[in-house]
């Protein structure tokens, strides 16, 4: 269902679903500037106002962080797309893996490619390393940073200092690359 709330003199539209699955409320903005309340099934309308209004500063500081997109073009990727280059990440991770673990020597399981929205990585607790496929259409230095990032959790599973020092060990300049990677993750949704 469409709403809006005025919050601060501003009014904001969103968008109000239910969800039997839900646990709890959830507040999400979309790279376009829409605004979804999703809460679980039962929930009075003005339960989900009081979240928005709670979360007013956070979701007008999302919002503000979308409007610098506006007018550049967001690719929206399809299952077509994972298909077509799935195999290629997955080739090009096995290999760069393989680079960069020269270096470190951790022991790891698989490495498999997803189609994640929100996640370029990950390290699991099983020592298996997923990449999304969308590692194949990045530049090189930004794969293979997300390459080292999820690599190094092998050694440190946080983002502690010595987790940050092996990072650096391979990328000198990881501050930086992962400034960017932030920057990109808008345009490959």
């Amino acid at each position: 269902m469409q709403r809006y709330i005025i919050l601060h003199d501003k009014k904001v539209d969103y968008t109000l679903r239910t969800s039997r699955r839900a646990r709890r409320m959830r507040l999400s903005v979309g790279c376009d500037g829409s605004v979804v309340v999703t809460t679980p099934f039962g929930f009075a309308e003005s339960v989900a106002e009081r979240f928005i209004r709670e979360k007013a500063r956070w979701l007008f500081a999302k919002i503000s962080f979308f409007k610098q997109f506006e007018g550049r073009v967001i690719v929206r990727h399809t299952k077509a797309d994972y298909a077509k280059y799935k195999k290629d990440a997955h080739a090009f991770a096995c290999a760069r893996v393989d680079h960069f673990n020269a270096m470190y020597g951790f022991r790891f399981n698989r490495i498999t490619i997803r189609n994640q929205k929100t996640r370029w990585g990950s390290c699991s607790r099983n020592r298996n390393l997923n990449f999304n496929y969308k590692i194949a259409l990045l530049p090189q230095r930004l794969t293979d940073y997300i390459i080292v990032h999820e690599l190094c959790h092998l050694g440190e599973f946080n983002h502690s200092r010595k987790f940050w020092a092996l990072v650096a060990q391979a990328m000198p300049d990881h501050a930086e690359l992962r400034k960017e990677l932030k920057r990109n993750r808008i345009m490959f949704q």
